[in-house]
């Protein structure tokens, strides 16, 4: 996989012009960079806005763009105060910890340097009230997008400041959510509801109105609290708050809450609860200087400086399929005219259909190609290949759930999941968990719907393969009996259904604890299974936590083998695979990382693959492509390739040995792909073309689209290259 432009740039780095030798027990050299000062016109002062920046080595070197940092200074400083952190952006960018960027330093000398970085509306002649904010966020930007090498993006800039430019930075941040993705937010000077007495926000004119220095209306209309309730979930900002511990203690009780330390917490607990903003709080050892602003500037930049990027994230094609209310992904198949069955539980009505009440189980035809994803955009649907299409929408007054669907040579297509209802008019008074399967032919009409379970106890499918003559091969869990014996809380089953929707056989596999079958999938001579147990199944051993496991079934419903994958702590295998040279591919999480594990026809391990990031990953699906390669599809909240935002779509290609040849990101700035119980909602099938179809749950907006809300259902082609 090729590394991010800034990683391989950053690897060819060679001496800049003002390069250091390298310092005892290092190697190479030491790259450094560069200031200098510019200045920038501002039709809106009427004046240019002197600065000063920071050039990253090789500057002049290369053609790469550049994220940006603006550092807004503090009441009374200057331009001058930012540079000091010369030395900590040169190590960082030299040892990787970020990409090269460039750091303007704007002065702002306005309002005798306590403008607050707003625009002020303050008359009187001694301190007379100047567009600051207007004269930064638009005149200097437009500037310094104008004069470097930067990407005009806000995923590519970030605004810091320390003491009255925290306040700034916050302000900028907070108000101007399409500029900047990120803000270091450091001792801010931020008071709620108003500032203390005592405090210099009422001295300059900054907060005033007319001839008043200060008005209490202004000062809430442009202070945080009220900013935080309008913002845009769509615009996610990356906030990172710091304050010493021995900050100035106001000896006044009536003000002690206005400490800045206290401040920062309270901002800090404020700005966490906004859906639009992921925040972090460090407390450092000192009080309000460069004790604390140099470590705190350092932390932040490690935190907040890899999200940097000068590409956009990828996101996910309209249009969005579901309702306003809660809807949940349910699979996808592919048909060989090139259409597409998208299967969902939708909370109300969909395209005309009838809605039974809570969640129904809809089916739709898709008669164009979805958009497609691509390395760099998301093209749209193709009209051209317009077929037509149909909805079918399944329900009872009670819920219904869909986790797979299949296509037939027929171009029909089979769905299973479960009903909480009488779904096939033959179980009335039903109130607990049914396992379901249904069969529509190629233009949506029901040709068979086979509903069956427990009578007393919840059985769920949550698995789907279709079997060469046209049935079905299932797999979920039951808490009751199905097949002798409950051995546990839940069981895992695994059944075969005719092609007439006959239910031939059903397998009851499980072990004193949960034990739950999440995904399917039929070779030549078996079918493997895959799942979880929170104890040991027969045949296998437990590895602590809940385990994932796989086993093999002839197609009579003979188990072949079992095995567990994982480690000590919770795993699980969500999905399988058999690819194009017999190898039984399965897809999960181990310990919070994204695993995929292949097995042989004997149930022996041939390779493991494990994505790790800091945050959360896992697999949900997993596709076969030529030579033996896999594409998995699953979720990150960790970086893969360009962060949208919350939660993101994971797609890996492993080939025919587990290594991986490609990996990246898409989605929303929400959380795309799994739900808030932190399971995956996720399915993916090849298509004749030669693409990968995705379906997923997501809580986000597409680009140049629309969400009903509540949780809809996406749908998108893939490159398999």
């Amino acid at each position: 996989m090729p590394l991010p432009r800034w990683i391989a740039a950053t690897a060819l780095t060679v001496v800049a012009a003002l390069s250091l030798t390298a310092g005892p027990g290092e190697t190479g050299v030491r790259a450094e960079g560069r200031i200098v000062t510019g200045s920038a016109p501002s039709p809106a002062l009427g004046e240019d806005i002197a600065y000063n920046v920071y050039l990253p080595a090789r500057y002049d070197r290369t053609k790469d763009r550049h994220p940006v940092l603006y550092l807004l200074h503090g009441r009374g400083d200057t331009m001058q105060a930012w540079t000091r952190v010369k030395t900590t952006l040169d190590d960082m960018i030299r040892t990787r910890r970020i990409p090269p960027v460039i750091a303007v330093m704007p002065d702002a000398p306005w309002n005798e340097r306590g403008n607050w970085y707003v625009d002020s509306r303050y008359t009187g002649t001694d301190l007379p009230g100047r567009p600051v904010e207007t004269a930064l966020t638009r005149d200097l930007i437009a500037h310094v997008d104008a004069t470097y090498r930067t990407a005009p993006i806000r995923q590519a800039r970030l605004v810091g400041g320390y003491s009255m430019g925290g306040a700034g930075a916050l302000r900028f941040a907070l108000a101007h959510q399409d500029l900047f993705g990120a803000a270091a937010v450091l001792s801010p000077a931020v008071y709620a509801p108003l500032p203390p007495s005592d405090s210099s926000a009422r001295d300059y004119g900054a907060f005033g109105e007319g001839g008043s220095k200060f008005s209490e209306d202004v000062y809430r209309e442009l202070n945080y609290p009220s900013l935080l309730p309008g913002l845009d979930q769509d615009l996610p900002v990356r906030l990172f708050v710091a304050v010493g511990d021995d900050e100035y203690a106001n000896p006044d009780p009536a003000d002690a809450r206005h400490d800045l330390d206290f401040e920062s917490a309270a901002l800090y607990n404020a700005a966490r609860r906004s859906p639009a903003i992921s925040a972090q709080l460090r407390v450092m050892d000192g009080g309000h200087d460069w004790t604390v602003w140099a470590p705190a500037f350092e932390q932040a930049m490690a935190e907040l400086g890899p999200g940097l990027s000068v590409v956009p994230p990828t996101g996910l094609p309209a249009p969005l399929h579901g309702t306003p209310a809660a809807d949940w992904a349910g699979g996808v198949a592919a048909h060989a005219d090139g259409s597409l069955t998208l299967g969902y539980a939708a909370g109300g009505p969909v395209e005309g259909q009838p809605h039974a009440g809570r969640l129904d189980a809809v089916l739709t035809r898709t008669g164009t190609q979805p958009g497609t994803v691509t390395d760099d955009a998301v093209a749209p649907p193709d009209e051209a290949g317009d077929t037509g299409g149909w909805t079918r929408q399944l329900g009872t007054a009670a819920d219904e759930r869909l986790y797979g669907v299949a296509a037939l040579p027929d171009g029909g297509v089979l769905a299973a999941g479960y009903t909480k209802g009488d779904l096939d008019g033959r179980h009335p008074g039903n109130a607990a968990d049914d396992a379901f399967v249904v069969r529509l032919d190629a233009a949506g009409e029901v040709r068979w719907l086979t509903q069956f379970g427990d009578p007393a106890a919840a059985d769920r499918l949550y698995a789907l393969s279709a079997a060469p003559d046209g049935g079905a091969y299932v797999a979920g869990y039951t808490k009751g009996s199905l097949d002798g014996q409950n051995a546990g809380d839940k069981d895992a089953i695994v059944a075969r259904l005719t092609p007439d929707g006959a239910l031939s056989w059903i397998r009851q596999y499980g072990g004193p604890g949960e034990d739950k079958a999440a995904g399917i999938a039929v070779g030549t001579s078996a079918v493997h299974v895959t799942g979880s147990a929170s104890a040991a199944l027969p045949g296998t051993t437990a590895l602590g936590g809940l385990d994932g496991w796989i086993a093999a079934y002839t197609t009579d419903g003979t188990r072949q083998w079992a095995t567990t994958a994982g480690g000590p702590e919770d795993d699980r295998l969500n999905a399988v695979t058999v690819t194009t040279t017999g190898l039984a591919v399965a897809t999960g999480l181990s310990a919070g990382d994204a695993l995929t594990v292949a097995y042989t026809g004997k149930g022996a391990r041939r390779w493991q693959h494990v994505l790790a990031t800091p945050q959360a990953d896992e697999g949900a699906a997993v596709t076969p492509l030529a030579g033996g390669e896999v594409q998995v599809v699953g979720y990150t909240r960790g970086r893969v390739g360009v962060p949208a935002g919350g939660a993101d779509v994971l797609v890996l290609r492993l080939d025919a040995k587990g290594a991986q040849r490609a990996a990246t990101q898409l989605g929303t700035a929400r959380d795309d792909g799994v739900d808030p119980f932190a399971e995956p909602g996720l399915y993916a099938t090849p298509t004749p073309s030669g693409q990968v179809a995705v379906t997923g749950l997501t809580y986000g907006t597409p680009a140049g689209g629309t969400a009903p809300g509540n949780g809809d259902v996406f749908l998108t082609t893939l490159p398999a290259a």
